[in-house]
């Protein structure tokens, strides 16, 4: 009876053990299995609705981008015209892209396109989202940059940078592709963003109140973004004394890194390298010759943008001459803005020549 109790007690402890050895082995299951599931929920990416909304549309944005070689279709007083759509929208100026629908693609014989590359100037931004499938509740920005170069100069190079800042939206994804070609390493990146406000400023660069020989009243502006801007909702605001005169400017579109001119006659005007020559004449709000659109004595000239869901005009740039501003207009004299503030008087000077395009 002793021998068979202990052979129990035995088997008793054998069944334990067995039981501890399998608890332990199920618990280290788990935990391999946590371990992996965590893993594959860092790769896979947090599985928020909002943020795979955004992922999907950088990566179907940047394939259409960088899958083939685009294609254009010309706008009509109908709508689309899909009879005379074509591949060639690198060959388009600005204001035809705008009036029709581009779907911008960089690649010809299966390498990317450096005059494709260039035409993005063309594109506004708004053009190239709807373009490349985004929603209308989203922004982007696009980088086009040499990584690396046989060429010690190309390394290194932007060849296109342009679009809504990410630090402006509330979330962000960024999908990315490089090309190797001709001895260098091109990588594009392209950032899509839920919202986020426009990086579209535009300039003033020198304006002519006082023209001599007769000649026009003019201003210069420009884009430094790499993205063509559309001018309907940007607007000229003139004050002189107790009078103001405002001007909402309703088409147009200034390609990227580009000039314009603003003049009371453009028959007259020098326009120089300005790609876009906009007469203000026709609206009394430039001058030429005896006539006086911009104030001799004192004045004030502003720049101003009103978003599409906003109401109220923000101002971008401003110049005030007269007073005590220290700057004073004689005949044939012209402001030029140093690239500094926008809006300070400190930031303009007077030049004797004027250079109308050339800024």
């Amino acid at each position: 009876m002793r021998h068979a109790g202990k052979a129990n007690l035995v088997r008793e402890e054998r069944g334990l053990t067995a039981v501890i050895e399998f608890l332990s082995a199920f618990t280290l299951f788990l935990m391999i299995l946590t371990a992996f599931l965590s893993l594959a929920q860092l790769q896979m990416g947090s599985n928020d609705p909002a943020t795979d909304r955004l992922d999907r549309a950088a990566a179907m944005g940047l394939d259409r981008l960088t899958s083939g070689e685009g294609w254009f279709v010309p706008g009509d007083v109908d709508g689309l015209d899909y009879e005379n759509s074509t591949s060639d929208w690198h060959l388009e100026d600005a204001s035809t892209l705008h009036q029709g629908r581009v779907q911008p693609g960089l690649l010809a014989n299966n390498r990317l396109d450096a005059d494709k590359i260039h035409a993005l100037h063309e594109v506004t931004e708004d053009g190239m989202a709807a373009g490349i499938g985004l929603g209308e509740d989203m922004s982007l920005y696009l980088s086009i940059k040499v990584v690396e170069s046989e060429n010690e100069t190309r390394q290194g190079t932007s060849l296109f940078a342009g679009g809504t800042q990410r630090g402006t939206a509330s979330s962000s994804s960024t999908a990315y592709r490089s090309f190797q070609q001709d001895g260098e390493l091109i990588q594009i990146v392209l950032e899509v963003h839920d919202g986020g406000r426009k990086n579209n400023p535009l300039h003033l660069n020198e304006i002519v109140a006082r023209p001599s020989s007769n000649g026009p009243e003019w201003i210069e502006v420009s884009n430094p973004n790499d993205f063509a801007i559309a001018l309907r909702g940007w607007s000229l605001n003139h004050t002189s004394g107790s009078s103001s005169t405002n001007l909402l400017i309703q088409s147009g579109v200034l390609s990227g890194k580009s000039l314009a001119i603003f003049t009371g006659d453009p028959n007259s005007q020098s326009v120089g390298n300005a790609s876009q020559v906009i007469d203000l004449g026709q609206y009394a709000f430039l001058g030429v010759g005896q006539v006086d659109g911009l104030a001799d004595g004192r004045g004030t000239l502003s720049l101003r943008y009103t978003q599409l869901d906003e109401s109220r005009a923000v101002e971008i740039a401003r110049v005030e001459w007269g007073g005590d501003t220290g700057l004073f207009l004689v005949t044939g004299q012209s402001l030029q803005w140093d690239g500094t503030s926008l809006t300070a008087s400190s930031a303009w000077s007077i030049s004797e020549t004027p250079t109308p395009g050339e800024h």
